[in-house]
C-alpha cells in the first residue's frame, strides 16, 4: 500500500514519484542561480566592489571546487534520499541532534534567498513600466505581484513548475548568449584579451571579496538532490543534473563575466561597472545589437527574477515539508496536496513570510535593493557555504562507518578537499563580509548576520537533545525521510 493511500483525504505525506527528469531538475537548478540576474547584477558587482579583473577565472575555480563538493553529494544521494538534503546528510552522518542544527542552518539560508527576490523584481520592472507606460507603482505593489504569482504556482505540481522554469530559462540563456555574441563581435582596437582567465588577474588584492561575491551566483546548484524523491531513475537522474547544471553555470558566467571586458578592455571594464552597474550589459547590448533586443533582455531580467522565486519557492517549502514529516517541525507542514502532491503547508509558510517581509520594507521606507536584496543574498550565501561544509563532513564520517562499496574517491577525497577549499571560502568571506553587504568595514551589521547562524545552529542543538528527552520516538526517525511516515527505527 502506498503512502498516499494509507491516508485517504485532502493531504499525504509523500511528494510527487516519477515526475521529474534530467531537464527538469536542470532547469530547477539553473533557475535558482538565476543565469541573467547573475550576468547583470554580480558580475559587475565584482568587478566594482573589488576591482579585480579576474573575475571569469573565479567562475571556474567555483565551479571546480563545488564540482568536487557535488562527488561525496550525489553519492551520499544514491543512499540516503530526502528533499530536506543538508538536514538528512547531517543527521544520517554527524548524529540527529546535528542534523537538526543544520535543518535550522538550512531554514535560514534558503528562507533569505527566496525572500530576499522580492527587493529586486520592483528595480527590475520599474524602468520597463517607465518606458512603455510613462510611470511605474511603487516597487511593493510590483513585489507584490510576483508574491502572488510564486505562490500560486507553489501549489501546482513540480513538473508543471519545472515546465514553466524550462521556457523562462532557455529564453534568458540564449539572450545572455546573443549579449555576449555582440559583445564579442565589437572588440576595443587593441583586440581580445584573455588576461580575466589567468589565475594572477584573480590571486591579487581583493581576491577573498571577488569570491564571495561571485559564490552568489553559484546559489541552488545544491538543490538538485532536493527533488531526488520526485526524480525518475534517481540514480542516473540526480548525478546527471547536478554536474550538469555546475558546469553550464561555471562556463556560462566565466564567457559572460569576459565576455563584458572585449568591449571596455580589462583596463576599462570596473571603471565601465562602477558607471553603469546593472545597466551595463543593457547598455553594451543596446549599443551592439540595438535597443529592441535591449529591451527583450530587461524583460528577461524580470522573468529571471521570477524564476529564482519559484526555484527557491519549491525548494525551500520542501525542507520544510521534510522537517514536518519527521515532527521535527509540527506535522501539519509534513503534508501535501492530494492532487498535486505539493508541499502546500511549507508552500504556504512561504508566501505568508513573503507577505510579512514586504509589508515591512514597504511600511518603514527601506531601500528594497540595498537592504533587502542585496544583505538577504549575501546572508543566505553565507549560510549556503555553512552547509556544503557541513554535508562534505557528514559525507566523510557517513562512509567512514560503512564504505557501502563507494570508492575512497567518492567517500573520503574528493568530500575531504571540497571541505578545506570551502573552509577557505568561508574564511575570505567573512574576512570581506563589509564588502560583500556593501557597508563600512565597522559596521556591527557584518557581525550580526554570521551570528544569526550561530544562534541558529545553538537552538537546533537544543531542540534535538529536547526531542531526545522528551520525544524519543520522533528523535529516532530524525533524517530518515519518507521511512518515518513508515514507522521509523522498530
Amino acid at each position: 500500500m502506498s503512502l498516499t493511500q494509507q491516508r485517504p483525504g485532502a493531504v499525504s505525506a509523500a511528494l510527487a514519484e516519477d515526475r521529474l527528469g534530467v531537464p527538469s531538475i536542470v532547469f530547477f537548478v539553473i533557475s535558482a542561480a538565476a543565469p541573467l540576474m547573475v550576468v547583470a547584477g554580480v558580475v559587475p558587482t565584482a568587478y566594482t566592489v573589488t576591482g579585480v579583473i579576474g573575475v571569469p577565472f573565479a567562475f571556474l575555480l567555483l565551479g571546480a571546487i563545488f564540482a568536487l563538493f557535488a562527488v561525496g553529494y550525489v553519492t551520499m544521494a544514491r543512499h540516503v534520499v530526502n528533499a530536506g538534503a543538508f538536514y538528512a546528510y547531517a543527521a544520517q552522518g554527524l548524529g540527529r541532534t546535528q542534523g537538526v542544527a543544520t535543518a535550522w542552518v538550512a531554514l535560514l539560508a534558503y528562507n533569505a534567498l527566496q525572500l530576499g527576490l522580492y527587493g529586486i523584481i520592483g528595480s527590475a520592472t520599474e524602468p520597463l513600466l517607465v518606458d512603455w507606460f510613462g510611470g511605474a507603482p511603487p516597487w511593493w505593489v510590483i513585489a507584490l505581484v510576483a508574491w502572488a504569482l510564486t505562490g500560486v504556482l507553489g501549489w501546482l505540481r513540480v513538473d508543471v513548475n519545472g515546465k514553466i522554469l524550462s521556457i523562462l530559462l532557455v529564453s534568458e540563456i540564449a539572450i545572455v548568449l546573443l549579449f555576449d555574441l555582440g559583445d564579442v563581435a565589437h572588440a576595443t582596437a587593441a583586440g581580445f584579451s584573455l588576461e580575466g582567465f589567468t589565475p594572477g588577474a584573480l590571486f591579487v588584492p581583493g581576491v577573498g571579496a571577488a569570491l564571495a561575491t561571485v559564490v552568489a551566483g553559484f546559489s541552488g546548484v545544491e538543490s538538485s538532490v532536493v527533488f531526488a524523491e520526485e526524480s525518475k531513475d534517481r540514480l542516473r537522474t540526480v548525478p546527471i543534473a547536478t554536474y550538469l547544471g555546475i558546469a553550464i553555470i561555471a562556463l556560462l558566467y566565466a564567457f559572460s563575466a569576459w565576455a563584458e571586458t572585449v568591449p571596455t578592455g580589462p583596463e576599462g571594464i570596473v571603471k565601465a561597472a562602477a558607471d553603469q552597474g546593472t545597466e551595463l550589459i543593457f547598455n553594451q547590448a543596446a549599443a551592439h545589437l540595438g535597443s529592441a533586443i535591449s529591451t527583450i533582455g530587461s524583460v528577461l531580467f524580470v522573468t529571471s527574477s521570477i524564476a529564482c522565486m519559484i526555484a527557491f519557492h519549491n525548494t525551500t517549502a520542501r525542507y520544510i515539508f521534510a522537517l514536518g514529516r519527521e515532527n521535527v517541525l509540527p506535522s501539519i507542514f509534513g503534508r501535501t496536496s492530494a492532487r498535486t502532491a505539493a508541499p502546500i503547508a511549507g508552500s504556504l509558510l512561504q508566501t505568508l513570510l513573503g507577505l510579512i517581509v514586504i509589508t515591512i520594507y514597504a511600511v518603514s521606507g527601506l531601500d528594497p535593493v540595498t537592504k533587502m536584496f542585496f544583505i538577504f543574498g549575501a546572508f543566505g550565501g553565507l549560510g549556503l557555504l555553512l552547509l556544503l561544509t557541513i554535508t562534505s563532513i557528514s559525507v566523510i564520517v557517513f562512509f567512514a562507518r560503512d564504505s557501502r562499496g563507494e570508492t575512497t574517491w567518492r567517500t573520503r577525497i574528493a568530500p575531504g578537499l571540497a571541505t578545506v577549499a570551502l573552509c577557505v571560502i568561508i574564511g575570505l568571506t567573512l574576512g570581506n563580509f563589509d564588502t560583500v553587504l556593501g557597508v563600512e568595514p565597522d559596521s556591527i551589521l557584518r557581525w550580526i548576520l554570521p551570528g544569526i547562524f550561530v544562534v541558529g545552529i545553538v537552538l537546533g542543538l537544543v531542540w534535538g537533545r529536547v526531542l531526545k528527552s522528551i520525544r524519543p520516538e520522533v528523535y529516532a526517525n530524525i533524517g530518515l525521510g519518507a521511512q518515518a511516515v513508515n514507522g521509523g527505527i522498530k
